[in-house]
């Protein structure tokens, strides 16, 4: 099993999807990857040779920011947001939709009110005085 950027990487795939298993790299990036070391797409990860191996390796560890500095680095901007103050911050704080989504009905997971069944998430009417 390859392994890339701390990453093992599923054999039985194509690589161009395989690529995808690291965090920070979509199909597109894959792609790019792909052309620049001259690697068919189609080609199943088990099938590599070490230094094709090797040659994606450089290409992604020098190139790219992939995996531990990518989500240091996100977390990082969510915490500047946070500190600052901000709209985004505070409905990062609150764990609700930060860009901007309709909260009203379509966020239930995010707030905890999960419906299994007609009703059981709802809240009870208020009781008259």
């Amino acid at each position: 099993m390859p392994r890339i950027a701390g990453v093992n990487i599923p054999e039985n795939k194509q690589i161009e999807i395989a690529l995808t298993y690291i965090y920070g790299i979509g199909a597109t990036l894959s792609k790019k990857i792909l052309d620049k070391t001259k690697i068919g797409s189609s080609v199943l990860a088990s099938k590599l040779e070490s230094e094709e191996i090797n040659k994606l390796r450089d290409i992604i560890e020098k190139d790219y920011k992939i995996e531990g500095d990518l989500r240091r680095e996100k977390m990082i901007a969510i915490k500047r947001l946070k500190d600052i103050g901000c709209w985004r911050g505070t409905r990062h704080i609150k764990s609700l939709p930060v860009r901007g989504q309709r909260s009203k009905t379509n966020n239930r997971t995010v707030r905890g009110n999960t419906r299994r069944t007609v009703g059981s998430g709802k809240k009870g009417a208020p009781a008259p005085k």
